[in-house]
């Protein structure tokens, strides 16, 4: 795949939709209280997301949209200190200047990485950011040599049509397990399922992708 590839396949979608108006879209899309235009807007059109590399001025967006799924458990509430120290991995989805969109890249090991923090703004669910966010970082892992990816997450099925499997125990060797111990991250912690995490992991389905 070459890079940047899926994201542009996402984006000429996103094109597609912004040429036409309200009025030329079918009912269900018209209707549905996740699509970015409001129902019964004639002739508005649809803004072309944009996805790029996080930058610190993003981590108060970032904060917000991770806190819209931190009350519920879906997601772990972050320090926005942490998201200034990890802001690097973040990649942000923008609609007309504003973030509505954000998921991050953990590297744990030669050839392995985390999906971790992949969030939409509750407005824009079901309109393609998620995909735009999780196909990007796929891009990135690959461009990084990393050869599984690692996600923990509600969203089987939305993982599933990226490719994911469920797993049910840590994918590495005994060596490699005693090395990721030493690792102070959470997350690498909710990965080997240290009895610590678990309250953190109720509910949520390991998944593994192997890209190729």
């Amino acid at each position: 795949l070459p890079a940047g590839a899926g994201t542009w396949n996402a984006a000429l979608r996103w094109r597609r939709l912004r040429n036409r108006s309200v009025a030329d879209e079918p009912d269900r899309l018209r209707n549905s209280g996740n699509h970015l235009v409001p129902a019964g807007e004639a002739g508005t059109k649809v803004n072309l997301p944009r996805i790029r590399p996080a930058r610190t001025p993003d981590v108060r967006a970032i904060r917000g949209l991770i806190d819209e799924y931190s009350g519920d458990g879906h997601l772990l509430a972050k320090a926005a200190v942490t998201i200034f120290e990890d802001i690097q991995e973040f990649v942000v989805v923008e609609v007309d200047g504003e973030v509505v969109g954000c998921g991050a890249l953990h590297v744990m090991w030669e050839d392995l990485a985390e999906l971790r923090t992949v969030a939409v703004a509750g407005r824009h669910v079901r309109s393609g950011i998620g995909s735009m966010v999780v196909t990007e970082l796929i891009q990135r892992a690959r461009d990084l040599g990393i050869r599984r990816l690692f996600c923990l997450t509600f969203m089987v099925d939305f993982f599933v049509e990226h490719g994911f499997d469920e797993i049910d125990e840590a994918p590495v060797d005994h060596d490699v397990y005693e090395q990721l111990l030493q690792s102070y991250d959470e997350g690498v912690a909710e990965f080997l399922g240290l009895e610590r995490v678990k309250p953190n992991t109720l509910g949520n389905h390991r998944m593994l992708l192997k890209l190729r």
